[in-house]
């Protein structure tokens, strides 16, 4: 397909998609575009909770990629959706995630796929690949992030220090939580109570933080996290805050402690100098401990990326099309 090395691909549409029962009342939305005969690769989203947007396609050649999506539970398309308060969190975690992309994979009949993911993304993908090296045959990630606690405490105290007047504000928002212990936890309780102003409140407050992380960042459109559709918002601040306030049900340090698993899966890690959300020094550790992966360092980008940062997962997605 002729087009600018730099260039995403024109917007295509899923030829099939569905509705995977994972178990405990929950399905799992889904959906294939590209070659049908092409290479397998599976597009894992981030947040946790944000859904997949249908722009992430255009990432792959589609006449040499068969692309896979899907909506991690309590979000996008998938059901019950987490901005209905009687959506049950307990079977949403870490493990039960891994487990559905195990099934969705099987349900579609692929062997091995290639994975891709940014942010949560690259968690999730690193935490199933280092379970199922067997089923991996690549691995591209912008924007690496393992969601050891340390990281979560840096994004919700310690780049307070840069902010200080978007945290404090951040932190009045539950001021059972003076001091900043317990912050994730507690935005966490607030969006399980039963009060919709409550939730609503939770919600806002939590994305005016995530957007004023992002802020020195450029970007075309609405506020990354405030901008989203409002029942858009509260699954992902539900899910987020359910899942940070637990690390993730991972061990601290485990995935880059683990990375050896993946030896022989080539991995491309993208990351921005500059982020503020996901400071580099995550990706360049995970480099150190994956016999395979190289890093890629765009200067002057952050957490969103930019051209450089889009250049470069072009680049990686065209080169593994051919393995």
């Amino acid at each position: 397909m002729d087009r600018e090395p730099h260039e995403k691909y024109p917007p295509i549409e899923p030829y099939d998609q569905g509705m995977l029962d994972v178990g405990d009342g929950n399905l799992v939305h889904w959906e294939v575009c590209g070659n049908p005969d092409g290479k397998p690769a599976l597009v894992v989203h981030g947040g946790p909770g944000s859904g997949c947007g249908a722009h992430t396609r255009q990432y792959f050649d589609p006449d040499r990629y068969r692309v896979v999506l899907f909506d991690q539970r309590g979000c996008g398309r998938s059901t019950p959706h987490a901005s209905d308060p009687a959506a049950d969190m307990r079977h949403n975690t870490t493990a039960h995630l891994i487990a559905d992309m195990e099934r969705l994979r099987v349900r579609l009949g692929i062997e091995k796929w290639l994975l891709y993911g940014g942010s949560w993304g690259s968690t999730l993908i690193l935490a199933y690949a280092e379970e199922h090296p067997e089923r991996v045959s690549e691995i591209v990630i912008p924007a690496v992030t393992t969601t050891r606690r340390s990281e979560i405490d840096w994004l919700y105290r310690g780049v307070g220090k840069i902010f200080p007047e978007a945290w404090d504000l951040f932190r009045a928002g539950v001021p059972e939580a003076a001091g900043g212990g317990g912050l994730v936890a507690a935005y966490a309780r607030r969006m399980e109570s039963p009060d919709a102003a409550v939730r609503a409140k939770a919600t806002a407050d939590w994305c005016a933080w995530e957007d004023a992380v992002l802020s020195q960042e450029t970007y075309s459109g609405p506020p990354p996290y405030s901008g989203r559709p409002g029942r858009a918002q509260q699954a992902l601040v539900r899910i987020c805050s359910h899942y940070f306030s637990h690390g993730a049900w991972l061990e601290e340090g485990q995935l880059i402690r683990n990375a050896g698993r993946l030896a022989g899966i080539p991995g491309v890690l993208v990351h921005g100098r500059f982020d503020l959300g996901g400071p580099l020094i995550t990706a360049w550790e995970l480099a150190k401990a994956w016999p395979d992966a190289e890093l890629t360092v765009i200067d002057g980008a952050g957490h969103l990326g930019g051209p450089a940062t889009t250049r470069a997962v072009l680049e990686a997605l065209d080169r593994f099309a051919a393995r």
